[in-house]
């Protein structure tokens, strides 16, 4: 029978859990601190701990630290307050599986307890995900930077809190989204991108929350991820606030619904912070977003990475049986020593650009920019190129192909 110990200092909180729990088959044993739990997890296992973070003397955050050290085979649930919402969040980065807030509905309290059973259950000590998550396709992780990031995505991707990537333009928001959906125990169910900026926001709201043909309703039981979400009309972000708060359990919609059975992951290449000072953006919904967030890191801290990029970016772009075409010393070393101001989608459009302009099998530093070759401090631009200062690389491209092929048009 599976065993859950139960950690409240509230004697009839404790009491009401324990009914409801040991009405669902579960084997409860109750301890009114983290002193007594401790004593207890010496000489008995459990599968799952449910604690409550705001408990003297010893809270919940110190037995969790003692508790995950020498069981890490046990799953650990967190509850809190509304007002403690960031102290559970960072719970979940030091290890809980995930949390609740007082007051929680009850359905939501069965759904999260089993969903941990789930996960550790099929996840022996405690390392579901562990370095998997560098396997995922298109997932770079050599560098640091990454492989931090993908410690903080191993934590978080079983839980069902809404989640914020935050970074610099260019960079693929949706990759990560989907790392984190895949490695969820909603990862069979459905991944529904919206990106707000290619929309008209008129429509926004309507193609959201319009209610069986909306994107939301797409979305049950699986992600939801929100691309741009800067760009969202202001009255949109209350409608979506109050879709996340419902699914706290801190209001109900008035149906009766209260639980949207979707996890949230949203993207922003701006600062929310700046955009709620400027009144641009909700102060409630970012601090609703805001609790759990994961900055990703640009490229320039991660060139490491470069290379695998470099590779997985010209296989994405060949025709199938294409062969690979090989790139001159001196192109390899301008790539990988450029910062990559634009991220992933400049290095792929430059990619993209390059194996357009192909010729015997081969990519040669003359088809590179030169503003690229002297970001990169590989030299200057040549006098050849000295009209081509300042272009974009999409004028640079149109007059390389007039060049090699003659006027010929992409």
């Amino acid at each position: 029978m599976t065993r859950i110990l139960i950690v409240d200092d509230d004697m009839f909180f404790r009491k009401v859990i324990t009914g409801l729990l040991t009405g669902h088959g579960y084997d409860i044993t109750a301890a009114e601190g983290g002193e007594e739990a401790l004593e207890i997890l010496k000489t008995k296992r459990f599968d799952l701990m449910i604690s409550d973070v705001n408990m003297t003397p010893m809270d919940g955050m110190e037995l969790l630290e003692k508790s995950h050290e020498a069981y890490t085979d046990m799953g650990v649930i967190m509850l809190t307050g509304h007002d403690e919402v960031e102290v559970a969040v960072d719970a979940m980065k030091k290890g809980a599986f995930d949390f609740l807030v007082k007051p929680f509905h009850v359905d939501e309290l069965f759904a999260t307890v089993q969903r941990s059973l789930l996960y550790y259950n099929a996840s022996p000590n405690n390392n579901p995900i562990g370095e998997k998550v560098s396997l995922l396709e298109g997932l770079v992780t050599e560098s640091g930077a990454m492989k931090k990031m993908c410690e903080t995505i191993r934590r978080v991707a079983p839980a069902s809190i809404a989640v914020l990537l935050c970074g610099e333009k260019g960079i693929d928001y949706e990759l990560i989204a989907r790392t984190i959906h895949y490695y969820s125990l909603r990862k069979d169910e459905p991944f529904i991108v919206f990106d707000c900026a290619v929309r008209p926001a008129e429509l926004i709201g309507q193609e959201l929350f319009g209610g069986a043909a909306g994107q939301l309703d797409a979305a049950k039981g699986g992600t939801l991820f929100i691309d741009t979400i800067y760009a969202m009309p202001l009255e949109v972000q209350a409608e979506l606030l109050n879709v996340i708060q419902v699914k706290n359990g801190s209001q109900t919609d008035g149906s009766g619904d209260a639980q949207m059975d979707v996890r949230m992951v949203v993207a922003s290449s701006k600062k929310l912070d700046q955009l709620v000072k400027q009144g641009l953006f909700s102060e409630n919904l970012y601090y609703r977003l805001s609790a759990l967030h994961i900055d990703v890191p640009p490229l320039n801290k991660r060139l490491e990475d470069v290379p695998f990029l470099v590779d997985r970016a010209i296989r994405e772009n060949m025709e199938p049986g294409a062969d690979v075409p090989v790139i001159d010393l001196d192109v390899k070393n301008i790539l990988y020593s450029y910062t990559w101001p634009g991220n992933q989608k400049e290095l792929s459009n430059t990619i993209q650009q390059l194996l357009s302009l192909v010729q015997n099998g081969a990519i040669t530093k003359e088809m590179l920019s030169g503003e690229i070759i002297e970001a990169a401090g590989a030299g200057k631009p040549d006098a050849g190129r000295e009209h081509l200062k300042g272009q974009s690389f999409s004028a640079f491209w149109r007059d390389k192909q007039k060049q090699l092929f003659g006027g010929a048009k992409a």
